[in-house]
């Protein structure tokens, strides 16, 4: 079978990707040739996808870093989640046909993403191809994983004050990295549309937060206190 050298570059990404988990080199490069798999680049701020475009391929992020983003009428903006490198997005229209994306999809700086027809591997019969049924479990946790951090999401969005969403975000992002000192993927903006609250007033909170000894910051690094 013909080899995918376009993405050998990207061989760890993908080995490191919960798609391909327990997936060998050789077995990665049939599945790519298998679901016809295609590499785009998009520049930052680069749409992928507007909300209502029609969807019907797994994307797999190469390199970069994408929000799963809302905007209303009037241009107020929601981040709903990031996807950074080696993960996935989309496999819940990507495995359904053509169906119309809820949200845009935006790029937070240069990005590149492999996109994949998954809907190739529903057509054939698992019995046959055992890297198939692997493909689909992988797939089918990624959902349930997606599912667990929406469940967050609205966790943190359920609190009834700014206090309150920073707090239950930023214990979840220390419980994340096992540290009382972590790093947060997003900016000041970033983390106000992500939280759905007023940036202004998300930053005097934090600025008293710190003054009741509650937690240190310096950009995107933060240090809680006891």
């Amino acid at each position: 079978m013909k080899k995918y050298l376009p993405f050998k570059k990207y061989m760890h990404i993908l080995k490191a990707s919960k798609l391909f988990e327990g997936i060998n080199d050789d077995e990665i490069d049939e599945v790519l040739c298998c679901l016809s798999a295609t590499e785009k680049n998009y520049r930052r701020d680069e749409y992928i996808f507007h909300a209502g475009e029609s969807i019907s391929s797994v994307a797999l992020i190469l390199r970069g870093s994408v929000h799963i983003q809302r905007e209303d009428y009037w241009g107020n903006l929601s981040i709903l989640n990031k996807i950074s490198e080696g993960d996935v997005f989309g496999e819940a229209y990507g495995v359904s046909g053509d169906c119309a994306i809820l949200n845009d999809v935006v790029a937070v700086e240069n990005t590149t993403i492999l996109f994949l027809d998954f809907n190739r591997v529903f057509s054939l019969d698992y019995s046959e191809c055992g890297i198939c049924l692997r493909l689909i479990r992988s797939l089918y946790s990624l959902l349930a994983e997606k599912n667990r951090i929406l469940a967050q999401k609205l966790g943190h969005m359920s609190q009834r004050t700014t206090r309150e969403k920073l707090l239950s975000y930023l214990s979840e992002e220390s419980v994340k990295a096992e540290s009382s000192s972590f790093y947060i993927p997003f900016n000041r903006q970033q983390l106000a549309d992500f939280l759905s609250v007023d940036r202004s007033a998300m930053s005097k909170e934090l600025c008293k937060m710190r003054d009741d000894g509650l937690l240190c910051f310096d950009r995107n690094r933060f240090d809680l206190k006891q």
